[in-house]
């Protein structure tokens, strides 16, 4: 390369500028050349991308890094991270949240959707992954996650977040997190990302729910492990592998209460607001705080120690999710509310409650009488009333009057007091029942 000689050290200037630019604003071999050329380079092409060929292998071969292959003992460890990936759900196109988990030394899988990536899906997909293994490992590998890592201190010490730690503590899980940008300390999950993802969410998923989602996700992991040999177990399949590695996991101590929870304050219509929708409670909360315990499949509200509202989660915006019992005690002060009440819309009633409702709509104070019989529910239970309300229409009556009085016949009277007499008290010579002694006394009068 005669020509380059004299250029050699302003091309290479060119090329190391270059290969230190994001490598969408990284200029191409072409233009390096003109650019060459713009300085007095009266050199062929050619030339110029033989030299810069040459020098890529040198420099990569003199950055390139080099890792040790890791091995771990059965038990020892497993890692875990998230991935995003696109599925139809119910025809409509969403970005699902993957949980993985996989234990290091059998290579058994583990994948679960949500719809979040929030702390609470983080317990979920734990509880779900140990209660399938039948255990934990001993020590839980993890990224710097905002879930588990609160802050990154000097080396590998972290502050991890108190409720990621009760979880670990659970389960007998020593947490490390790896260092920051530094993917290959997981590098058995950052692969498993990328097989699951070609594997199972290539083509695009069509299902109908995320139950359906997870049901066949978890088919097909037992089907790959039961395929495929282990990569250095080659004589076993993975899950020959996990069958054998199942013996030395901590045993599985049993759901771990994963919620998170926050405060929040009770509206006068009986409504509490998490993630951007509304949820009820009883009446009788309404004026003083709840918390908030959300899981990763219900919300569950409580106040005083006691649950006052428990409802499936909701993951739409502004939506708002009723229990129409929990306004049942409003309505004895404003029975007009159960025709055009937001929570009695579309409430579907047992088959006998349905009949009388529909049969006190046409009478002048059916609200009033339907009122009476639903507050009997928070006494009696449903399952009463239900059979009460079918009795009363087999004897072609619908009153409130009625079903109200075939209920208190039919509640089990109370168990007598049994009084203990002490001995001192009790009759040597108990009494004779004989009544005809009243005749006698009456002869002698």
């Amino acid at each position: 390369m005669p020509k380059i000689g004299p250029w050699r050290d302003e091309l290479d200037g060119f090329l190391l500028a270059n290969e230190s630019k994001a490598p969408r604003e990284r200029l191409t071999l072409i233009r390096i050349f003109e650019g060459l050329r713009g300085s007095g380079y009266d050199g062929g092409y050619d030339a110029v991308r033989r030299y810069a060929k040459a020098w890529r292998q040198e420099r990569g071969a003199t950055t390139a890094q080099a890792y040790v292959p890791l091995s771990f003992a059965p038990g020892e460890a497993y890692q875990f991270d998230w991935s995003h990936e696109i599925v139809l759900i119910n025809g409509t196109t969403v970005m699902v949240k993957v949980a993985h988990l996989r234990l290091c030394h059998s290579r058994m899988l583990f994948v679960r959707a949500y719809p979040r990536e929030t702390q609470e899906m983080v317990f979920d997909a734990h509880d779900r992954a140990f209660a399938f293994f039948k255990g934990a490992c001993t020590r839980g590998i993890y990224d710097n996650m905002k879930t588990a890592v609160e802050a990154i201190l000097v080396g590998k010490e972290r502050a991890y977040n108190r409720r990621f730690l009760q979880m670990c503590s659970h389960y007998l899980v020593e947490p490390a997190a790896c260092t920051p940008a530094s993917g290959w300390e997981k590098g058995q999950v950052e692969n498993q990302v990328g097989l699951v993802r070609e594997r199972f969410f290539t083509p695009r998923i069509r299902v109908k729910s995320y139950e359906e989602l997870n049901a066949w996700l978890m088919d097909q992991t037992i089907a790959y492990a039961k395929a495929h040999r282990h990569p250095e177990l080659r004589e076993r399949t993975i899950w020959e592998a996990f069958e054998a590695e199942r013996p030395s996991l901590v045993r599985y101590a049993g759901r771990f209460d994963g919620f998170h929870a926050v405060p929040a304050s009770v509206s006068k219509t009986c409504l509490v607001r998490f993630d951007n929708n509304k949820y009820s409670v009883t009446a009788g909360a309404v004026g003083r705080p709840v918390e908030i315990r959300a899981y990763a499949d219900r919300i569950e509200l409580r106040q005083d120690g006691r649950v006052v509202g428990q409802h499936a989660r909701c993951f739409g915006r502004d939506q708002t999710v009723y229990d129409p019992w929990h306004y049942v005690p409003v309505l004895a002060r404003k029975p007009g509310a159960l025709r055009n009440g937001a929570p009695f819309k579309d409430w579907v009633l047992p088959t006998s409650l349905e009949r009388v409702r529909r049969k006190l709509a046409a009478v002048d104070d059916g609200d009033r009488q339907m009122v009476e019989i639903l507050t009997a529910v928070l006494s009696d239970g449903l399952a009463a009333v239900e059979a009460a309300c079918a009795e009363a229409l087999r004897e072609g009556v619908h009153s409130a009057a009625v079903i109200l009085n075939i209920l208190a016949r039919r509640r089990e009277p109370a168990a007598p007091i049994t009084i203990m007499t002490p001995d001192a008290l009790r009759l040597r010579q108990a009494p004779t029942a004989d009544c005809a002694r009243y005749d006698s006394l009456r002869r002698v009068l």
